[in-house]
């Protein structure tokens, strides 16, 4: 009984640790001369409805969170494109992407007021994708077609359809993509892309924390 009481105080200490990330606020990013998104946001989630369209939503992380080691999160996806290649530029739609942003300390306080574009075209950032599509096995580490060394592709869920809850180690995930240790997080960003297949994305993420 004694062991089952401090397993249960242990989960619940976890869980309180976590940091919500809320959402109702997150800004959304545009692409020149592409469709957008349609997005609708509440505190604890967002839906998405892309049909042949792409865009992005974002967030910048206070400073009291750019330690964090861990994430969670629910998906959901209803509607999916087709699996297709994420290495290639053109035809690389995927159902949802998980953007996690990084820049080393001394950059981090000095990009404050910069924006999604600026802080993704940073020599210096470091970007973590976790991602809900394409033709790949789970957990396979891609470079990306648009960032180059500074980003890597982590496959969570080639494409389809269902709900499902992640879990991942931040720290380690860095150190397996870039080979060095993980810098400051400093912002998060949530894309769906349906433009390349002119096919259509219902889905749904949410939940999401940092530990």
């Amino acid at each position: 009984m004694k062991a089952i009481t401090a397993l249960a105080l242990t989960l619940s200490l976890a869980a309180s640790a976590a940091q919500s990330v809320p959402f109702g606020g997150w800004a959304e990013q545009e692409f020149p001369r592409l469709s957008s998104n349609s997005w609708i946001q509440s505190s604890r989630g967002v839906d998405v409805r892309s049909d042949g369209s792409v865009s992005l939503i974002w967030t910048r992380l206070p400073a009291s969170e750019g330690a964090a080691t861990g994430a969670s999160w629910d998906w959901s996806v209803q509607q999916s494109v087709p699996g297709t290649q994420l290495t290639r530029k053109g035809g690389d739609d995927r159902n949802l992407s998980l953007y996690f942003l990084f820049l080393p300390a001394d950059r981090a306080e000095a990009s404050r007021d910069a924006n999604v574009r600026q802080l993704l075209r940073s020599r210096d950032a470091r970007v973590l994708m976790y991602v809900w599509g394409g033709d790949h096995a789970r957990n396979e580490i891609l470079p990306s077609p648009y960032l180059g060394k500074r980003g890597k592709t982590i496959i969570r869920r080639p494409a389809g359809t269902g709900s499902f809850q992640e879990s991942v180690n931040l720290e380690a995930d860095f150190q397996r993509a870039f080979g060095s240790p993980k810098t400051v997080l400093v912002g998060l960003a949530v894309s769906s892309d349906s433009d390349d297949t002119d096919s259509s994305i219902r889905a749904r993420l949410g939940d999401l924390r940092l530990d």
